[in-house]
C-alpha cells in the first residue's frame, strides 16, 4: 500500500499502560523502517481512572489524525500475578483499538515474547536489550526517557518484520478463513469417546 511521497506504510506502535503509555510511529521506505516519533503519553497524574481511559481514546486519536497510519500494532497485556493491574492494562488496550477502528484502522496484536524475540532473538530480554538493539537497527538519534517508547517501536518493528514476509499475507487470509473455537485435546478426546463407545469398548 503506498500512503503518498514514496511511503509504502506507515505502522503506529502502542504499548499500553495506565500510568505511561509508549507510542511510537515508523514509516517504511524501500522496505527499510525509520522512526518518525518515539514518545509517551504520561497518565500518572490524572487521579480518576475513568478519565485516564478517556485521555488514551483521544490522544490515540489525535496520533492518527497527526501521522495517518495505515495499521496499528499493539502489545498483548502480559499475565501475571496482579489481576487488577491486568484488567486495567486490558482496558487501556481496549480504548486504543477501539480509537483506532473508529478511524477504520486495522490492527494486530503481538506477545510480549514474541517482540522481545523478533527484535533481539531472545524471548526474555529486558526492555534496556530491547531498546539498545532496537537504537542499533534504527539509529534513532535521541535516547527517549522512558522505555515504554521504546517498547512500543519494538511493537511497530515485529509488525513491520511480521508483513516484509512474503507469505504474511497468504498467511493472514488463511488465519480468517480457518479462525473457529478451538477445544482443547483433553475435551477433544472426551468427545470423541462419548461419541464412539463402540470403538472404546
Amino acid at each position: 500500500m503506498q500512503s503518498g511521497n514514496g511511503i509504502e506504510k506507515i505502522i503506529l506502535g502502542i504499548d499500553p499502560g495506565t500510568r505511561i503509555l509508549g507510542y511510537s510511529v515508523i514509516e517504511i521506505v524501500d522496505n527499510k523502517p525509520r522512526v518518525m516519533v518515539l514518545d509517551v503519553l504520561y497518565l500518572k497524574q490524572i487521579s480518576d481512572f475513568n478519565l485516564r481511559i478517556r485521555k488514551i481514546f483521544d490522544s490515540t486519536l489525535r496520533i492518527i489524525d497527526t501521522f495517518h497510519p495505515d495499521h496499528l500494532a499493539i502489545e498483548a497485556p502480559f499475565f501475571g500475578k496482579n489481576v487488577q493491574s491486568m484488567l486495567k492494562l486490558g482496558r487501556a488496550q481496549g480504548v486504543a483499538i477501539a480509537a483506532a477502528m473508529s478511524r477504520d484502522l486495522s490492527f494486530s496484536e503481538y506477545e510480549p515474547a514474541t517482540i522481545k524475540q523478533t527484535v533481539t532473538g531472545n524471548g526474555n530480554a529486558g526492555k534496556e536489550q530491547v531498546a539498545m538493539m532496537l537504537r542499533s537497527l534504527m539509529h534513532f538519534p535521541d535516547e527517549p526517557h522512558y522505555l515504554d517508547a521504546t517498547d512500543a517501536l519494538a511493537v511497530a518493528y515485529t509488525c513491520f518484520v511480521e508483513r516484509s514476509n512474503p507469505l504474511a499475507e497468504v498467511r493472514e487470509k488463511l488465519n480468517v478463513k480457518s479462525k473457529k473455537p478451538t477445544k482443547s485435546r483433553r475435551k477433544a478426546w472426551s468427545d470423541f469417546v462419548s461419541n464412539n463407545p463402540e470403538i472404546i469398548n
